[in-house]
């Protein structure tokens, strides 16, 4: 039997219909400056840089944090470039050498003070600098835990690669919620707002069932987009879709419309969760609603931006936005600029 050569996308689209997208009005000029900063580090080669720069995270940024003042929006840009610089560096080390980039990052963010001499702890130390400067007790104290979790998933992950293993579905959940960096920069939604969530906030399963909803709206529809992209660059084996063909028996084309099905499910336990949350108390009530809305751009943002860029669907992202035909080849990496 002959290998498939493209399936159909379900229609994400439309299900998030819910949310609404937006793109935040200083997006343009601080796109340009945290671009700019990336650039002074000179961490990448010039065929790196290229590909990196093609995923346009800034325009990511505006779509996820479209409320966010210019100073906070700088922020999040460039901390959302240096997750994506940590990921590309990660990309191509072994276990030891991925592990000194991770504790590196990490050591920063809980000491300004420590430095190895690296780019990555000068770049880490910045962005910090500005972070700190609003972000109150509690959302710097999730970042701090985030950012180690996310960093102890990305090193899971080097060394299933170089096991060439792949993990159960409940086993890679709980890896891609982390090591896509999606909680993480969940976390910097209350820097953005000026609010600081109390604890028993953050434990409500009410409360929970609505944020990992959305957390996996964006994870499970970032692996649907990247899929062929990962394929040919051999890193497919960390994706939902080869966990569904390989655990459930699914080929290609079930595993997409489960990914369809599933995502209609996320949004249906948002919706729910969002309708029956608990109070608080008035006050907090109000930063409750304004992160649970908050939270909504990143699905919707994550959407739009997947059909912008040619980061995961190459120089026929508009024909695949039009058609849902996703097809399985080489992508050609020449006419990545196209629009």
């Amino acid at each position: 039997m002959s290998s498939p050569t493209h399936f159909v996308l379900p229609d994400l689209l439309s299900l998030s219909t819910p949310f609404q997208d937006a793109t935040n009005p200083h997006w343009r000029r601080v796109a340009a400056e945290s671009r700019r900063w990336v650039t002074s580090y000179q961490v990448f080669t010039d065929r790196r840089r290229a590909f990196f720069f093609q995923g346009q995270s800034e325009l990511l940024t505006s779509h996820c944090y479209p409320y966010a003042d210019a100073e906070e929006y700088r922020t999040c840009c460039d901390f959302i470039n240096l997750l994506f610089t940590i990921d590309e560096i990660s990309d191509e080390q072994d276990h030891a050498d991925a592990l000194l980039t991770g504790n590196t990052f990490l050591h920063v963010l809980r000491d300004p003070s420590w430095t190895d001499g690296s780019k990555l702890a000068k770049m880490t130390a910045e962005v910090r600098s500005r972070f700190t400067r609003k972000a109150m007790p509690n959302t710097f104290r999730r970042v701090l835990e985030s950012s180690q979790r996310y960093i102890d998933r990305v090193m899971q992950e080097v060394d299933l690669r170089g096991r060439g293993e792949i993990l159960d579905l409940d086993g890679y959940l709980l890896l891609r919620r982390e090591n896509s960096g999606v909680r993480l920069c969940f976390d910097f939604i209350p820097y953005c707002l000026g609010i600081d969530l109390p604890d028993d906030v953050v434990a409500d399963a009410t409360f929970l069932k609505a944020y990992y909803a959305c957390v996996d709206m964006v994870c499970w529809a970032n692996d649907l987009y990247s899929y062929n992209m990962e394929l040919n660059q051999g890193h497919a084996a960390s994706n939902f879709l080869t966990v569904l063909i390989q655990e459930k028996g699914m080929d290609i084309q079930r595993a997409s419309d489960f990914v369809g099905e599933h995502y209609k499910r996320l949004m249906d336990d948002f919706l729910d969760a969002s309708a029956h949350m608990p109070s608080f108390g008035p006050a907090v009530d109000r930063d409750v609603q304004r992160y649970l809305q908050a939270c909504t751009h990143w699905p919707a943002g994550n959407l739009a931006w997947s059909f912008e860029t040619p980061r995961y669907l190459g120089a026929r992202r508009h024909e695949i936005k039009r058609t849902l035909i996703m097809p399985l080849k080489p992508l050609d990496r020449e006419k990545l600029e196209e629009d």
